[in-house]
């Protein structure tokens, strides 16, 4: 049998350990390994499907800042938090794995799905909060453009109907389209497209709420 070279087995390893990891957590975690040879189609190994990436993906922006800050900064980041294109929230790890010589030649990664466990989480809500008082202390944000406060008002408006956009039923995203819109998200310019990329949906759905709650 021929034998693998330190990096072959190094990968190995890390494909039995997403295996693992993936096994023991679900359908709401995935497992990302890169090889860091090549950064423009780095992603070599996944097992589970969170963020939509196929293999052959490049490295991801954050990984990408990992790898250059290595010396001053270490090789991990873990427990930070990314969200997806459609909107949900991830809780996520990143690992860079070296060689017996110091040297980066992997990234693992760990991407868990938060969606549900935020919507159960607001579901209890009224049972320990004092709803007199508000489940949600108001509070200000200080946004650098108009893109970044429509963004700030959405995620403000999910918080409020409790549910992530991408499980919300029809009637839900009704009260969330309104809730937005009694607080002036749609005063910005562009906020229609904005909003609808964030929800994952055509403008036209979004106009078509805007219609019904008018």
């Amino acid at each position: 049998m021929t034998k693998l070279s330190e990096k072959e087995q190094i990968l190995q390893n890390l494909r039995r350990i997403a295996d693992a990891i993936h096994a023991l957590f679900g359908p709401n975690c995935e497992v990302v390994i890169h090889d860091l040879a090549n950064l423009q189609k780095s992603l070599i190994y996944m097992k589970g499907d969170v963020t939509g990436r196929k293999v052959g993906a490049p490295a991801t922006d954050l990984l990408t800042k990992l790898i250059q800050q290595i010396p001053e900064k270490g090789d991990h980041q873990h427990n930070y938090k990314s969200v997806t294109s459609d909107g949900r929230c991830l809780k996520s790890a990143t690992t860079i794995i070296k060689n017996q010589s110091g040297k980066a030649v992997a990234a693992f990664c760990i991407n868990l799905d938060t969606t549900q466990y935020f919507n159960a989480i607001q579901s209890l809500m009224p049972f320990i909060h004092d709803l007199d008082t508000g489940i949600y202390p108001s509070k200000e944000s200080f946004a650098d453009s108009a893109s970044d406060t429509v963004r700030t008002l959405f995620v403000q408006a999910v918080e409020a109907i409790g549910v992530q956009p991408a499980s919300m039923s029809i009637d839900e995203k009704t009260r969330f389209i309104e809730k937005m819109k009694q607080n002036g998200v749609f005063q910005f310019k562009g906020a229609v497209e904005q909003v609808a990329e964030l929800m994952d949906v055509t403008k036209c759905t979004v106009y078509n709420y805007l219609k019904k709650v008018s």
